[in-house]
C-alpha cells in the first residue's frame, strides 16, 4: 500500500494554491479573534454583550453550514468558494463602520455566516482534489494551513492591537483576505461526477439532515470534545501570560506552529497506512500533558515545552479528525460532513469560552487549563470505545458468515 500511495501525485498546482489560500483565509480571520473582545469593550459593551460577540458568531456559522452542505451536493465548487471568501472580506471591512454595540453584534452574526460558508466550501474543494489513496496525508497538509493560521494570527492580532489602532488590524486582515480571493480565483477545481450529474430538485433538503452526516458523526463528536478542551487556550492564554508575567507567550505559538508543521508528513502518512485511532490516542495524550505543563508555567522553558507538546499533539489531532470524518463519508456527502466537522469546532470553542468564562470567576486560569485537559482524556476514551465497537462488528460479520 505504501508504494502505491507514494506514486499518486498529491502536490498539484490546485492543491498547493488551495493550501496557501486557506492559510490566508484563516490568518485574516483568526487575527480578529483575540482583538474583538477588547475592542467591543472599548465601545461600551457589557460582559454579556462581549460574550454574545462569540456566541452570535458561532450561531451564524452553525446555522449556515447545513445550507452550504446542501448546495455542495449538486453545485460546482468554484462559485461557492469565491462567494464565501468575498463575504468574509466585506464583513471585515464593515467592522469599524459602526460604533454602536448592537450593530456590531449584528456584524458578528453575519461574520459567522460567512465563516461557516467559507470553511465548509474550502474544505470540500480541497478533499475533491486530493487522491483517495492519500486522503489522510493530503487533508493533513490542508488542515495544517488552518492550524498554522490559528496559531500565528492571534499573536499578530494581539501585537497590532497593543501597538496600533483597531483600524490597522482591519487593514491587515483585509489584505490577507484579498490575497486569498486572488488565489482561490485561479484554482482549477474538481467537482465529483456524481455531484455534477445531480440537479437541485433531485436533492432533498433537510436542515438536520444537512447538519449531521450520520456515517461520520462519531469522529465529529470526538472533535467537539477536543475543541472544547482547546477553547481555554483561545480565550485565556493572553490573560494567563499577563497574570504570570510571561511576556514571551508568543513562544508558545511559535513552537506550536514549527512542531505542527514538522510532524504533519509523518502523521499524514501514518493515517493513510494504519488509520486514525492509534494516532489520535498519541496526539490526545501529548495535548493533555501540554496543558498541564502550561498550567504550571512560571518561565519561558515551561512555555516552550508546552508549545512543543501542543504542536505535536493538537496540531496533528484536528487534521487527523477531519480526515477520519471524510474517510467515513461518500463523495456526494463530503460537503455535509465538512460542515459538521467545522460546526463541531465552532461549538466546542464557543461553548468552552462561555462555560470556562464562568468558572474563571472562582478558579485560577492555571486550574482552568488543568480542568480542560480532561476533555482530551474523553477523546482517548471515545476513540478506544470506537475501536472496540469496530472489532465487535467485524467479529459479528465473521460469525454470521460462518
Amino acid at each position: 500500500m505504501g508504494s502505491k500511495t507514494s506514486t499518486v501525485p498529491l502536490w498539484t498546482r490546485s492543491f498547493s494554491l488551495l493550501i496557501i489560500a486557506n492559510l490566508f483565509v484563516f490568518m485574516g480571520f483568526q487575527m480578529l479573534i483575540p482583538t474583538i473582545p477588547p475592542y467591543i469593550q472599548s465601545l461600551g459593551a457589557s460582559g454579556i454583550e462581549i460574550g454574545l460577540a462569540t456566541t452570535l458568531f458561532s450561531i451564524g456559522a452553525v446555522i449556515i453550514r447545513p445550507f452550504i452542505g446542501y448546495f455542495l451536493e449538486y453545485r460546482e465548487r468554484k462559485a461557492l468558494v469565491i462567494i464565501g471568501a468575498i463575504s468574509l472580506l466585506v464583513i471585515t471591512i464593515l467592522y469599524p463602520v459602526s460604533q454602536i454595540v448592537f450593530i456590531f453584534l449584528g456584524f458578528r452574526l453575519l461574520h459567522g455566516i460567512g465563516w461557516g460558508w467559507s470553511t465548509t466550501a474550502n474544505g470540500t474543494a480541497a478533499v475533491d482534489v486530493v487522491p483517495n489513496a492519500r486522503l489522510g496525508e493530503g487533508m493533513g497538509y490542508f488542515g495544517l494551513s488552518a492550524t498554522v493560521g490559528m496559531i500565528i494570527a492571534p499573536s499578530l492580532g494581539i501585537f497590532l492591537y497593543q501597538h496600533f489602532q483597531f483600524s490597522i488590524i482591519i487593514v491587515v486582515s483585509t489584505i490577507l483576505s484579498a490575497i486569498a480571493i486572488l488565489l482561490l480565483v485561479i484554482v482549477k477545481y474538481k467537482t465529483p461526477e456524481v455531484v455534477k450529474n445531480k440537479r437541485a430538485d433531485e436533492v432533498q433538503f433537510s436542515f438536520f439532515g444537512s447538519l449531521i452526516e450520520k456515517s461520520s458523526w462519531y469522529p465529529a463528536f470526538v472533535t467537539l470534545m477536543a475543541t472544547f478542551g482547546y477553547g481555554t487556550i483561545v480565550t485565556f492564554i493572553v490573560i494567563f501570560s499577563e497574570e504570570r508575567g510571561l511576556h514571551q507567550i508568543y513562544l508558545f505559538y511559535l513552537c506550536n506552529a514549527v512542531v505542527a508543521t514538522l510532524v504533519r508528513p509523518i502523521t499524514g502518512r501514518w493515517f493513510d497506512r494504519k488509520g486514525p485511532r492509534a494516532l489520535i490516542l498519541i496526539c490526545a495524550t501529548l495535548t493533555f500533558i501540554a496543558l498541564w505543563v502550561l498550567s504550571f508555567a512560571t518561565s519561558n522553558i515551561y512555555i516552550i515545552i508546552s508549545g512543543i507538546l501542543f504542536g505535536a499533539g493538537y496540531g496533528s489531532l484536528i487534521p487527523t479528525l477531519q480526515a477520519w470524518v471524510l474517510q467515513k463519508t461518500v463523495p456526494e456527502r463530503r460537503g455535509v460532513a465538512n460542515g459538521m466537522f467545522y460546526s463541531a469546532i465552532d461549538l466546542g470553542i464557543g461553548a468552552s469560552g462561555l462555560i470556562f468564562g464562568i468558572l474563571a470567576q472562582v478558579v485560577s486560569i492555571g486550574t482552568l487549563f488543568q480542568i480542560s485537559s480532561f476533555f482530551f482524556l474523553f477523546v482517548i476514551i471515545f476513540t478506544i470505545f470506537s475501536g472496540q465497537k469496530k472489532k465487535i462488528k467485524q467479529t459479528q460479520r465473521v460469525t454470521h458468515g460462518l
